[in-house]
């Protein structure tokens, strides 16, 4: 009779247990993968940044926009990924009380919203260059860049001052909860979209007109990658408001690092369209060598 119980307990719990390991198993998998993911739109931002920096050819537009996008991205691998990643590891539980959890808002919105405007400017700058480059001059293209720029970061920082003044519910510490409960990057993500439709009239075989194919291309890609990326969390939060929908957290964190994950993208899609950039890294690591 005991040997038959003990049988019985065996066979009921073993298949618990399995599941329990793969579960276990699969979540570990799941961190480092997103740890690396991390780690790696750190570094890459940063190679970008180094060779904006080292190059003198690249001390001018467009490339202050991308040193500008490179920095947004910098930051959302330094500041934000990083205490997402804890927020993950705690079953999306926030235990590092509520000064933190304002800090770590606040600088999801500017990085994240810095983000979403540089690339808005890129694909600006490069509309307006590519459809009146007779009177986007380099004089004005400079002003203008510099303008956006300004404009992409004191908006982003309005934006992200707003949790600690109140707007919208940030911390709860009874639920352990922290997150903004209105979602903060609509405005922007609206302006982005419309942006995002515009279309490149450029037929012909000139060296110019090759030009403004590959930077219109550059571009789709771009903006194309940033819709795929932070649609369906921008989804997601205008829709839970509106019908009161139960999504389970899993998507949330998923769309979350999807969207995280577009600055790992913008310097790859970028640097993949620019020869001067890949010159630029080969002289960077054969001078390191």
């Amino acid at each position: 009779m005991d040997f038959n119980t003990t049988l019985w307990n065996n066979q009921s719990t073993g298949p618990a247990e399995f599941y329990q390991k793969s579960v276990s198993i699969f979540s570990i998998l799941i961190l480092t993968l997103l740890a690396i993911l991390v780690l790696a739109t750190f570094l890459w931002n940063v190679l970008v940044l180094v060779t904006i920096l080292r190059v003198r050819t690249f001390h001018r537009v467009p490339h202050n926009l991308v040193a500008s996008m490179a920095i947004s991205d910098v930051m959302v691998a330094a500041l934000v990924m990083p205490l997402s990643l804890v927020h993950e590891l705690n079953g999306r539980r926030w235990r590092l009380g509520k000064v933190l959890c304002q800090v770590w808002i606040s600088f999801d919105v500017l990085c994240c919203t810095a983000s979403i405007w540089n690339v808005t400017a890129i694909a600006l700058d490069r509309y307006w260059s590519i459809t009146r480059h007779l009177e986007y001059t380099l004089k004005t293209r400079k002003k203008i860049s510099n303008i956006m720029i300004v404009l992409t970061w004191v908006l982003s920082a309005v934006i992200s001052l707003s949790p600690l003044f109140g707007w919208g519910k940030t911390y709860s510490e009874e639920d352990e909860q922290c997150q903004v409960k209105e979602a903060s990057h609509q405005p922007q993500m609206v302006f982005t979209v419309r942006h995002a439709t515009v279309t490149f009239q450029t037929d012909g075989d000139t060296w110019r007109e090759q030009k403004e194919k590959k930077a219109a291309l550059m571009v789709g890609i771009l903006i194309g990658v940033f819709v795929l990326c932070w649609i369906p969390f921008f989804i997601t939060e205008l829709i839970n408001p509106l019908c009161s929908c139960d999504i389970p957290p899993i998507w949330k964190s998923i769309f979350l690092w999807l969207g995280y994950s577009n600055s790992f993208f913008n310097p790859l899609i970028y640097t993949a369209f620019n020869k001067n950039y890949n010159n630029a890294f080969r002289n960077l690591f054969s001078r390191q060598r």
